[in-house]
């Protein structure tokens, strides 16, 4: 459990956290999880916050003439995250858009615990357009 100590927020576009997760597609999301994991190691007050991406990856197919194909990656969101409350508004282009936050441990050696928050749109509230504004990493 956090105290009221000074708290780190870390911010990033994506985190991997769990090799089944597919939260981050990268280097960038590689880097962003040892941050993460070595400051639950070294019990650092800290919280990640990133989007909640549930489509845009995808795995890389290769046919034997060398033509690239793309197959996306279904995940199970509830299977790995907490949905948490409450959820907030924003203004975006003059439009209401609701957010919901989900919530992820990651473990330090020591059991320390940092939070991560992964935003989300997707929601039957949103317009269509918004519940995908979360949706794809790098679109």
């Amino acid at each position: 459990m956090m105290s009221d100590a000074a708290l780190v927020a870390y911010f990033s576009m994506e985190i991997g956290m769990d090799p089944v997760m597919p939260t981050y597609a990268g280097g960038l999301g590689v880097l962003a999880g040892d941050t993460i994991r070595s400051a639950a190691d070294l019990e650092i007050p800290m919280v990640g916050v990133t989007l909640l991406h549930r489509r845009g990856y995808f795995y890389q197919r290769l046919d034997p003439e060398g033509r690239q194909s793309e197959q996306p990656v279904a995940w199970s969101v509830e299977d790995f995250l907490d949905p948490l409350e409450p959820r907030v508004t924003v203004a975006i282009e003059g439009r209401a858009v609701q957010i919901r936050a989900w919530g992820y441990q990651v473990k330090g050696v020591s059991g320390f615990q940092i939070p991560v928050y992964l935003l989300d749109t997707d929601l039957p509230v949103n317009a269509p357009w918004d519940r995908a504004l979360t949706d794809i990493l790098y679109g």
